[in-house]
């Protein structure tokens, strides 16, 4: 059962037990992503994770690291378009410990100029390392396609120019404006006690935002735009992307997408992979996945072929699409697509962190719990019909294409 205990201040924390495992995965989720930010501070939400790992007064860099190797457990974090999360996983006996650890990192964190003149160069490798991988490459050049006047179009890691003008001043405003009690959740789920509730309280409950009328980054609903992108790069692949407008995150119809997605490109049995990988041999990797956010979504469509079978693949690509536009979707293919999406769901609930990350995201981007039981109801309450409109609605209307290629390939291309 997941409980919810709201702080004094506002910070919420969702709990939830399993009394049949021995860990306890704890999260600080924060709602400050790379679309929340200004211009000049692209880059910054996903270089202040880093740095909270950096040290703080009272432990160094080396000290975080090591203190979790004593404790037998691990800690990570990531930062999306909408989110920041630091977690970790330890044996519940452990918890305290690391919560405090976690507590010392969130609030006080050095942001030290030297510790930042080495994390601004590790970032620029990491910026680095997607450019040299096409697929990542070309994922992130469709997105600013798709939404070139919005934050949300542009990449989480940042640019170079605005990476090296970061310094303590810009974190100090950035985490006034967005690391505020209202937009914190603690989110634990494993082998605990009430007494973790209660210390979770002590160290979180207390801080306060000075800055309440806060403003942020355009948080209006940006306009998909249709156009294409390509890029030369002597490579031996072609790698396409193409993105359709999609849905939100609150949107009721998700697990109409869901089932679509699987059903056209989300799995090895879907018509993407069988038709583009089995039948015709255009690609060794085809696949079809959607994002949903507050406020946009996407429905992205990716293949990697030999240059000379990229513009087939596209043909293939946009017949199968035709194929679901026209005649829908099969009774079998529904029937398959729901049992799958039920037993991933179910089987990804079996560890704790997995259920910390649910119960975090959901109460952090929906306000909201839906028992196991509820989800698989609304699985099985999706009809072809259903999933047939959806799919005329995202798939029949404007895209954006994105396409890193030889030379050779781009050429052959006419859009």
């Amino acid at each position: 059962m997941i409980n919810k205990y709201i702080c004094n201040n506002g910070v919420r924390i969702v709990h939830e037990r399993m009394p049949h495992v021995r860990s306890l995965a704890l999260g600080i989720w924060v709602e400050a992503g790379s679309s929340d930010e200004h211009p000049q501070e692209a880059g910054i939400a996903h270089f202040i994770e880093h740095m909270l790992f950096k040290g703080t007064a009272a432990r160094s860099a080396r000290t975080i690291a090591e203190e979790f190797d004593r404790l037998g457990g691990d800690i990570n974090a990531f930062t999306s378009k909408e989110v920041t999360c630091i977690y970790t996983t330890v044996l519940g006996h452990h918890a305290p410990l690391a919560l405090k650890i976690l507590a010392d990192m969130f609030f006080n964190s050095l942001f030290d100029d030297n510790e930042m003149s080495k994390e601004k160069s590790v970032i620029l490798d990491e910026i680095a390392s997607v450019e040299d991988t096409p697929d990542d490459d070309v994922d992130e050049r469709l997105w600013q396609v798709m939404y070139p006047s919005h934050p949300i179009g542009k990449p989480v890691l940042g640019n170079e120019q605005t990476i090296e003008t970061f310094d303590k001043e810009m974190i100090a405003a950035f985490m006034e404006r967005l690391y505020t009690p209202d937009r914190l959740v603690i989110s634990i789920a494993g082998d605990y006690d009430d007494s973790l509730i209660g210390l979770i309280e002590e160290l979180f409950g207390t801080f306060k935002s000075e800055n309440i009328q806060r403003q942020l980054a355009d948080s209006k609903h940006p306009e998909f735009q249709s156009g294409v992108t390509m890029k030369t790069k002597d490579i031996e692949q072609a790698h396409i992307c193409i993105g359709f407008p999609a849905l939100t995150v609150k949107d009721a119809r998700v697990h109409n997408l869901i089932l679509l997605d699987s059903i056209l490109g989300g799995a090895m049995s879907s018509r993407l992979f069988q038709e583009v990988r089995e039948e015709r041999g255009l690609a060794y990797s085809i696949y079809s996945y959607y994002s949903s956010y507050r406020t946009a979504g996407s429905f992205i469509i990716y293949g990697g072929s030999a240059p000379e079978n990229a513009p087939e693949l596209i043909d293939t690509i946009d017949r199968v699409i035709d194929s679901i536009l026209e005649s829908g979707i099969t009774k079998s293919e529904l029937h398959n697509a729901k049992e799958q999406l039920k037993g991933g769901f179910l089987l990804g609930l079996e560890s704790s962190e997995s259920r910390m990350h649910r119960n975090g995201k959901n109460e952090l981007m929906l306000n909201e719990h839906k028992t196991i039981d509820g989800v698989v109801a609304l699985i099985d309450a999706v009809d072809a019909m259903g999933i047939h409109e959806l799919a005329k609605e995202i798939l029949s209307g404007q895209r954006a294409i994105s396409i890193i290629a030889p030379e050779k390939a781009i050429n052959q291309m006419d859009f």
